[in-house]
């Protein structure tokens, strides 16, 4: 059996975007990009939402670009090899293989999906993570700690929602981001 892993970049006061809908900020070093990929290789299937599939699909053809740098061709490549699928009422089809695109999230296929599945599933995206999140399927939250306060903008985790938590692991990077790996408690 997987676990259902909610992984996101956020501010210190916890926004993943700013009120501008930025996340330039957000930018992973060399250094955090390749602890990043090496937590990514036990992603199977990505599960996303509209807006995070299209700044995702990028990815999709990245790798051919030689002045790419490795860390990021290599996750390039490990996008590439996962299955995705997206959740929107607006796309009428996905532009990247090993894509299906879903009208609407079903809590209780993504719980068959992850029993079954020999590799974790992710979910990217705070809207699709909220509704992860408040159905129970969430096992784990990654959080990688941005040293900025944005005061503001689309947060990572839902309001009113509570959560008992495990510190599974923590890690300091020498640009100031801390990642933070917890396990939800039942």
């Amino acid at each position: 059996m997987a676990s259902v892993i909610y992984s996101a970049f956020c501010s210190l006061d916890g926004y993943i975007s700013d009120r501008e809908g930025s996340f330039a900020w957000a930018a992973p070093d060399a250094e955090v990009h390749a602890f990043a990929n090496e937590q990514e290789r036990t992603v199977g299937t990505h599960l996303l939402g509209r807006r995070m599939y299209e700044v995702m699909s990028f990815w999709e053809t990245a790798g051919a670009d030689p002045d790419l740098p490795p860390v990021e061709r290599e996750y390039a490549t490990i996008w590439a090899t996962a299955d995705k699928i997206v959740y929107s009422r607006t796309l009428s089809a996905v532009t990247t293989a090993r894509t299906r695109l879903e009208q609407e999230f079903d809590p209780d296929a993504v719980r068959r999906l992850a029993d079954g599945a020999e590799r974790n599933v992710s979910v990217g995206g705070p809207v699709l993570a909220a509704a992860a999140l408040r159905a129970g399927l969430v096992d784990e939250l990654q959080l990688f700690t941005c040293p900025v306060v944005v005061g503001g903008g689309h947060p990572a985790l839902p309001a009113h929602l509570r959560l008992d938590l495990e510190l599974l692991e923590e890690r300091r990077f020498a640009g100031g981001v801390v990642f933070l790996r917890y396990a939800i408690r039942r």
